[in-house]
């Protein structure tokens, strides 16, 4: 089996004939597919697999006993994705991580730490609106009851999506036993931009996430009639918005150093084409190198969207959605594993990235690093995200290695 191979088995689940690539959600049409694929890929290996309260995935090579003290290798990543989304994103390391217990199995390796492959619910937040879920409803990072209550586009609240997959709602919540049996977390990771492109090196370690946050904004005017509202008499909420597009990207350019800002989703209500619409719902990303760095863009960007906005006639409502501050990586768990992928690889370098992840959540709570795989494209989020199989291999072999070092050892 390779990691090629192992992707091979689920890339006709998902597919987003519209879009083009994937649209994987938690609780979708996908999303028991991709989780039965996990549980034969762990069992032919020989793993045991559990499914935690937060509808988390484990694939267990030597299970953890209660009481014990955190000695837990843990590593994977996710299954979902955003709304035609690539492949490579959140099933490469998955794939990866059964990969490299398979190379360690044939190598008749024995792990001294239990050894698990995780695959982490909803981790783009594309459903319910807020990312890393799984890993935030496992830490304590996010409140299970105000969770439950998210809405989906269609309206269906989190806790019914949960009942109708048959799963118990009363067993939401932090597992804080769980995470305090780990002793370390890596998660390989398909490089979201193409650093390691022009470098000319196939893996890397990470050395931090940048701070993001998510907002809902809500522009209101007034509805009528396209044809006979003249256009002095109107409050046209999409011609505000069309401002706030300007201002998230203007702000994002102008102010500081690394600065990232994204409108990508938005609704018009009622969305007819001879009809001004009543209201623009949309939802703003912005990125910084520094936590405070992301709140100053914010009060900028909103400032100038306020404006736009009332110029335009009408009202503006800002609704937080997530706020991820900047992680810093484990440094000794990062040398650790880049001492031991230095005799094939070389020195690898370190480097930040502008995307979230669930070891981002984890690492608040445990000592976590990240290895990224090349991406010749530079492109994800995308269908055009790629990984040349033979730096999936590499990156394959890079986990293997970091997990021999991490669980050959007391």
């Amino acid at each position: 089996m390779t990691v090629a191979r192992c992707l091979a088995e689920i890339a006709e689940i998902g597919r987003d004939a519209e879009r083009g690539g994937y649209s994987r959600h938690l609780f979708d049409g996908s999303d028991a597919p991709l989780r039965d694929w996990f549980r034969r890929s762990a069992q032919s290996l020989g793993l045991v697999v559990e499914e935690d309260g937060d509808a988390n995935l484990w694939a267990w090579w030597g299970m953890p006993q209660p009481g014990e003290a955190a000695h837990v290798i843990a590593t994977g990543s996710h299954l979902d994705s955003v709304p035609g989304g690539g492949a490579f994103d959140g099933p490469l390391g998955v794939a990866s991580a059964f990969e490299a217990v398979a190379q360690l199995r044939s190598d008749g390796f024995v792990p001294v730490r239990p050894i698990a492959v995780c695959a982490f619910a909803e981790e783009e937040g594309s459903r319910f609106g807020l990312p890393c879920l799984g890993t935030r409803l496992l830490t304590g990072a996010a409140d299970a009851a105000s969770v439950l209550a998210r809405t989906d586009a269609a309206g269906a609240t989190l806790a019914q999506a949960w009942r109708d997959s048959g799963r118990d709602v009363t067993r939401i919540g932090p597992d804080l036993e769980r995470v305090g049996r780990i002793a370390a977390f890596v998660e390989l990771h398909v490089e979201q931009g193409r650093d390691l492109e022009d470098r000319g090196t196939p893996v890397s370690t990470a050395s931090a996430i940048i701070p993001h946050g998510r907002w809902r904004l809500e522009i209101t005017g007034e509805g009528n009639h396209a044809g006979t509202t003249t256009m002095d008499l109107r409050a046209d909420p999409v011609v505000a918005f069309a401002g706030a597009v300007l201002a998230v990207r203007d702000v994002a350019r102008s102010r500081m150093p690394g600065a990232r800002g994204t409108i990508g989703r938005a609704q018009f209500v009622p969305g007819g084409t001879n009809v001004i619409a009543s209201r623009v719902v949309a939802w703003m990303d912005l990125r910084a190198l520094a936590d405070a760095d992301v709140h100053e863009q914010f009060a900028l960007t909103i400032e100038r969207i306020r404006a736009a906005v009332e110029a335009e006639g009408c009202t503006l409502d800002v609704h937080e959605e997530s706020f991820t501050p900047r992680v810093d990586f484990d440094a000794e768990l990062t040398a650790t594993i880049a001492a031991a992928l230095e005799p094939e690889f070389g020195p690898v370098p370190s480097i930040p990235t502008g995307a979230g992840h669930d070891a981002g959540i984890l690492a608040a709570h445990v000592p976590t690093a990240m290895i990224f795989v090349r991406n010749p494209t530079g492109v994800s989020h995308a269908p055009a995200e790629a990984a040349r199989d033979e730096d999936c291999e590499a990156g394959a072999r890079a986990l293997a290695t970091t997990l021999r070092a991490l669980a050959g050892s007391a």
